[in-house]
């Protein structure tokens, strides 16, 4: 089975993980503190299968400029990004910031998200779609699609779910040959377990 990686990126408040919530029917915000103010603040990890049989794997990042240091955590090693972007409020601070920290960590491909569609008109939608454009032009973003979606209605979802199909085929699967590498994305304590530690395996194989 292919496996590819997703990563969201996009400023606080903006529906990252209500969108993750939509796809796969799963709340990435495990904490209770993150159910009680309404931002993730830990990395929140999903998955689920795309028609073609392909695992697509989802690492929602915090959008908070205060944990920044998690997104990067997250970002490192993903496949794709979906930039998200909130249809009321458009470009962000932390809509650039991690536009910015995927292109330093040489992330290639991804597709653009524009949430909340259900609270905006027409027009401002389309000014929003130019304002994202303007902003991605210099970047690995350019060409990539730019979808309009609602988390609450499900407008735009399955037209969303063919497009990662589709990216999700373009990315090359990753090597098992060679040295192992599994860049670390957090370290927690579970109760019963002791400390268990997670990363994205980006070459070698594990065998269990």
């Amino acid at each position: 089975m292919k496996h590819v990686i997703l990563g969201t990126a996009g400023h606080i408040d903006h529906g990252k993980t209500s969108l993750v919530k939509a796809l796969t029917g799963v709340d990435t915000d495990r904490l209770k503190e993150e159910k009680e103010r309404g931002i993730t603040i830990e990395l929140g990890f999903t998955s689920f299968d795309l028609p073609s049989g392909i695992r697509l794997g989802i690492i929602d990042v915090p959008g908070h400029e205060r944990f920044v240091k998690h997104m990067v955590a997250g970002v490192w090693g993903i496949d794709l990004v979906a930039l998200i972007i909130a249809a009321d409020e458009g470009v962000m601070p932390q809509t650039r910031e991690h536009l910015d920290i995927c292109s330093l960590l040489k992330v290639k491909k991804g597709l653009i998200v524009l949430t909340k569609i259900d609270l905006v008109d027409r027009e401002l939608s389309d000014l929003v779609k130019e304002e994202v454009t303007e902003v991605v032009r210099n970047t690995f973003l350019k060409d990539a699609p730019i979808l309009s979606v609602s988390s609450t209605t499900g407008e735009g979802i399955p037209a969303l779910l063919s497009t990662l199909e589709s990216l999700a085929k373009e990315v090359e699967e990753r090597p098992s040959d060679g040295l192992f590498r599994l860049p670390i994305d957090r370290v927690f304590v579970m109760k019963g377990f002791g400390t268990v530690v997670t990363g994205t395996l980006i070459s070698g194989s594990l065998s269990l």
